[in-house]
């Protein structure tokens, strides 16, 4: 979990399926739901909902969000080598004072690595730092390795005092506080919204942990750990109020060593990649239990999680072993909502065909920038408009801005438009995505072979306006197709193949 500045992307996914309700329309109490989107935000993406009566109130309350994740990453953030975390970590035997905020997450973690039976420990840095530089050389760790990997790692590497407030840094290992510590920061983002003024609701999601707080049940697809776009169907779909929710798996982030995935998740106590689970959801009244239970679920065997869970009250959980098993708690059901489905008409062999769009947005290193407004869609050799993939904006009042996209979508999106649910999902790097089109038009039927022309444009409020055209021969025969980026979107390809299996 790196984690940098912000970078504001609104970012909205038409889906499929379409509901009449503006998305910002929230039938019945008198406020409004205003959605946002960050970039750079603790090293991956924010989305940011806010039920509030006015836009200057939902905007109070980003702010005062926002503020609040500035403030805890200076405090707890180990990529930052002026962070309070990172100066105390340059001290050795010595008892320091520490923020409340600081001293709270170290005492979790404490709670964290013993409840765990030391599945999850600040540690595990020692064990991922030699997998990744043994996949530099094209190996794996050798058992001395693992071994004296596993030993720094059962040292004692603080003691807390409680009344004096103080942290004694003990080791040289390196530390992180990954894990809980973003579903940390996410609730204390959530309580600052609440907080900041005439606020009916709040939902938090960053890199796929969320918070759900107030007067809002919120849909919150769960990603399918086996799928690669954004858009992909999700497994399953939940209704919450007043909950957190934490993905974590191995299918996003790892090494490949020998033509072999290693995960990123790692045991603490044998030195070894995490490998029996891909995923675990978990679904708790308390945000850092949600974090803490969603790594450590995919630490230890399905039967120890299970044993695990079983003792804390309001946790539920979906655990996807690596055979494809799912794993789910007595209550989970309850929570699960239906997932519309559109089939599609089939009428020729293309159909066993899909186009990947991996798409990469310029970041700005430093500092806040707003994010451009993007549109990925399709049109047939007539020019008209076959099928919106994604459209990312801010507010519908400047869905204009993307002229070339509005021009064709603006009759069809002012009265027939739907916002993808709040996603949790394993952790990926900011500004890139990965987008899917699966031959079907926006009506749900698939397309007939032809040529088609995949659009993507962009357009930043003071910045500079793209149009990116390529064209596609939808038939039977593979493609890859990169094109060079501009000064909106550093990269684009296309991957014109056979199906993934599930899909």
């Amino acid at each position: 979990m790196k984690w940098l500045t912000f970078s504001i992307l609104t970012l909205i996914f038409i889906a499929g399926s379409s509901g009449k309700n503006p998305p910002s329309a929230v039938p019945g109490n008198g406020a409004r739901l205003f959605v946002s989107h960050f970039e750079n935000v603790l090293g991956t993406s924010m989305e940011l909902k806010v039920l509030a009566g006015s836009e200057a109130e939902a905007s109070i309350a980003e702010a005062a969000a926002t503020k609040e994740i500035a403030r805890l990453q200076k405090i707890l953030s180990a990529y930052d080598a002026q962070s309070e975390f990172s100066g105390w970590l340059r001290t050795s035997n010595e008892a320091v004072r520490v923020s409340p905020e600081l001293f709270e997450v170290l005492g979790l973690f404490d709670h964290w690595r013993i409840t765990s039976g030391g599945a999850l420990d600040a540690s595990a840095e020692v064990i991922t730092k030699l997998w990744k530089q043994a996949a530099v050389h094209g190996r794996i760790p050798t058992d001395q390795e693992l071994t004296a990997a596993v030993a720094e790692v059962r040292q004692a590497h603080w003691k807390l005092d409680s009344l004096a407030g103080t942290a004694t840094h003990l080791s040289r290992a390196p530390l992180m506080l990954n894990s809980f510590a973003k579903s940390y920061i996410i609730k204390h983002a959530a309580d600052a919204a609440m907080a900041s003024g005439n606020v009916r609701a709040v939902v938090v999601n960053i890199g796929g942990d969320l918070v759900i707080t107030g007067d809002l049940k919120e849909k919150v697809q769960i990603s399918d750990p086996k799928a690669d776009a954004e858009n992909d169907p999700p497994m399953d779909q939940l209704l919450l109020v007043n909950r957190a929710v934490a993905t974590s798996g191995n299918y996003r982030r790892g090494e490949l060593i020998g033509g072999h995935w290693y995960s990123h998740i790692v045991d603490p106590r044998t030195g070894q990649p995490a490998d029996a689970v891909i995923s675990a959801t978990v679904v708790a009244p308390n945000a850092t239990d949600a974090g803490a239970l969603a790594t450590t679920f995919n630490v230890l065997s399905p039967s120890e999680s299970i044993r695990l869970a079983a003792g804390l009250p309001g946790v539920e959980y979906l655990i996807v072993t690596s055979s494809g098993e799912r794993l789910t708690s007595a209550g989970w059901h309850l929570l699960e909502r239906p997932l519309a489905v559109k089939p599609g008409v089939s009428t020729h062999s293309a159909t066993d065909f899909e186009l990947v769009v991996n798409l990469e947005i310029n970041l700005q290193k430093e500092g806040f920038a707003k994010r451009p407004y993007v549109a990925v869609w399709v049109e047939d050799s007539s020019h008209a408009p076959v099928r919106t993939i994604a459209i990312w904006h801010e507010r519908d009042r400047y869905l204009p801005e993307l002229k070339s996209w509005y021009l064709k979508y603006r009759d069809i999106y002012t009265t027939d438009k739907n916002v993808l649910s709040t996603v949790s999902s394993a952790t990926r790097s900011a500004g890139k995505y990965t987008l899917k089109w699966d031959g079907k038009d926006d009506k749900g039927n698939y397309v007939k072979p032809g040529k088609y022309t995949i659009k993507i444009e962009a357009t930043r409020e003071h910045g500079t306006y793209q149009l990116m055209r390529q064209e596609l021969n939808w038939n039977d025969t593979p493609q890859l197709i990169n094109l060079p980026g501009n000064l909106e979107i550093s990269s684009v390809s296309f991957d014109y193949r056979k199906k993934t299996a599930g899909n």
